[in-house]
């Protein structure tokens, strides 16, 4: 006869029974996520803005790789021009490798964002 109002309690562990299995399933899921991102540190990423007068090459994780700048866009006489195109090809190549991103980790994390993560 069971006695009432006591649960039996289950070893450490052993919660549902397929603790080792939910184990392995996240071992492996954090593998694939360091693989994607170090696939991410690969890949690279390109604006150009301004006609093609300045070009940004950054990787998928957003690290900067190069700036092209046309001559026929130097003029000292309108710096501030300059500055608004490496800002415009900047933030464009980033906006691109977040695209990249969440592209990569995307199936990876079931389209969870976590801040941060990536």
């Amino acid at each position: 006869m069971a006695s009432k109002g006591r649960k039996r309690r289950r070893a450490p562990g052993k919660a549902g029974g397929g603790g080792g299995s939910m184990m392995k399933q996240l071992e492996q899921l954090q593998n694939q996520m360091a693989e994607a991102q170090a696939a991410l540190e690969e890949e690279i990423v390109e604006a150009t803005v301004g006609g093609g007068v300045v070009t940004v090459q950054m990787t998928g994780a957003q690290e900067l790789k190069s700036i092209k700048i046309a001559p026929e866009v130097l003029d000292p006489d309108d710096v501030e021009m300059l500055e608004d195109l490496l800002m415009a090809a900047f933030q464009e190549a980033a906006q691109k490798a977040q695209d990249l991103t969440a592209q990569r980790m995307g199936p990876l994390t079931g389209g969870i964002d976590i801040p941060g993560m990536f």
